[in-house]
């Protein structure tokens, strides 16, 4: 049969500042993010009144009149009205996700262009009722008389059940946060302490270099007064980080995640621009990178396995499927989660008896060169939005490759409920 699939190009993204929760966006919620993002993305690309194939966003904490968040976005971004959207959610590959939902489409030959992106704030978080107080609304709805209704409302009332319901931190399946799973995945792997704070240290210079030099003028929109990452601090230091206190285990002295080496609560979004040669040609827009191909993978951490290890099983299935070697990349974008689980995944790459045991390969993969890693810095610095983070990372790696004029980037993006979502990018 003729292959007829269609190379996908990723034009370009934009985002907003990524800032601390509660503090520049707090009163604008996903819905407000996600339209500055795709307006930016509409101007910047001439794309008023224009109808794409498909608009997929995504959000991990969201209200429940969210249901459809992209559509009703892409409707005040002054795209067509006739624009389709679709919402989804894993976590912190989101976007990443909606990337390969596109991208696909595009090579499939469904659509011809599209756009993928995320946002999430947690400042604006849906609180909702007790279970108890749920079911007794509910059996009031169904009471057929007033005094049925009544009694029903009054009947075993108890205050206790005013009590608001937040959103959990903690993995369903063991009750532990995934800064708790990060901590004993650090144990696992031994790394210490001042190897993560040397990895948070170096992303803040990282991204402060970046912003100097005006890598992110054409990526980064401003909104709400910010024009730059609020969680960046370019004159932190090893010192000051070694002064900050474990935020996760802090009973046995032995904690080693704290505030400085982990990602913080962020709000902001994200969006990219997909499209074949074709569309892109038509409208006279240059394509920046292709997306070659994509994994996702999930490990069995509720039985032992490091929660946020599943890229490690990811990124091996799609090198094998093309010939590749993990040192056959001219950058690598690796989501730092937590600067613990972007060293344990290295550490699990160069060790011979995990990628015999666990991921079947003959030899282990190998290290991976410190100047090519996040080389404008990473989620340490600049924050996570968990669903804004994967069009943040496509759109930096794609105007790396086009700045460098050919070559190759590797995205790997850890995921909560133990999977893992990573893509391949080249320019020839």
């Amino acid at each position: 049969m003729e292959n007829t699939q269609q190379r996908v190009g990723v034009i370009g993204g934009v985002r907003i500042p990524f800032c601390r929760n509660n503090t520049a966006y707090m009163d604008v919620g996903n819905f407000g993010m996600s339209v500055k993002v795709l307006g930016a993305l509409v101007e910047r690309f001439g794309l008023h009144g224009v109808e794409l194939g498909e608009v997929a966003m995504g959000a991990v904490i969201k209200h429940s009149s969210e249901w459809n968040l992209a559509r009703e976005a892409l409707l005040s971004s002054g795209l067509a009205a006739t624009t389709p959207g679709i919402t989804t959610a894993r976590a912190c590959g989101t976007s990443l996700d909606n990337t390969i939902i596109i991208a696909n489409k595009i090579a499939a030959g469904q659509i011809e262009a599209g756009i993928a992106g995320g946002s999430d704030t947690t400042s604006d978080v849906p609180i909702v009722f007790s279970q108890r107080l749920r079911k007794r609304l509910l059996a009031v709805n169904r009471a057929k008389t007033p005094i049925e209704k009544l009694k029903t409302a009054v009947r075993g009332f108890s205050l206790s059940e005013l009590k608001p319901s937040f959103p959990g931190v903690a993995e369903p399946r063991t009750g532990m946060s995934m800064g708790d799973h990060c901590e004993k995945m650090a144990k696992e792997w031994h790394i210490g302490r001042q190897e993560q704070d040397r990895l948070a240290l170096e992303s803040h210079r990282k991204l402060a270099a970046a912003y100097e030099s005006g890598f992110f003028e054409d990526l980064v929109v401003p909104f709400r007064g910010l024009k730059r990452d609020g969680f960046l601090r370019p004159d932190t230091t090893l010192e000051k980080l070694a002064t900050l206190k474990p935020a996760f285990d802090k009973s046995s002295g032995l904690g080693t995640l704290t505030a400085g080496n982990s990602t913080g609560l962020s709000d902001g979004a994200a969006a990219v621009l997909l499209a074949n040669d074709a569309w892109a040609a038509k409208r006279g827009l240059k394509i920046q990178a292709y997306l070659r191909d994509a994994e996702v993978s999930a490990v069995d951490f509720v039985h032992g396995e490091g929660l946020l290890m599943a890229p490690t099983v990811a990124v091996p299935r799609m090198l094998a499927r093309h010939g590749l070697t993990l040192q056959d990349f001219d950058f690598y974008e690796i989501h730092e989660a937590f600067a613990a689980q972007v060293l344990c995944t290295l550490r699990a790459w160069e060790s011979a008896d995990y990628c015999k045991n666990r991921l079947g390969l003959d030899a282990p993969l190998g290290s991976i060169d410190p100047a090519r890693f996040n080389v404008h810095g990473s989620s340490l610095a600049i924050g996570h939005p968990f669903a804004a983070t994967g069009a943040r990372i496509v759109a930096t790696l794609a105007k790396l490759l086009e700045q460098k004029g050919s070559g190759r980037g590797l995205i790997s993006i850890c995921t909560a409920g133990g999977m893992g979502v990573t893509a391949i990018l080249e320019r020839p």
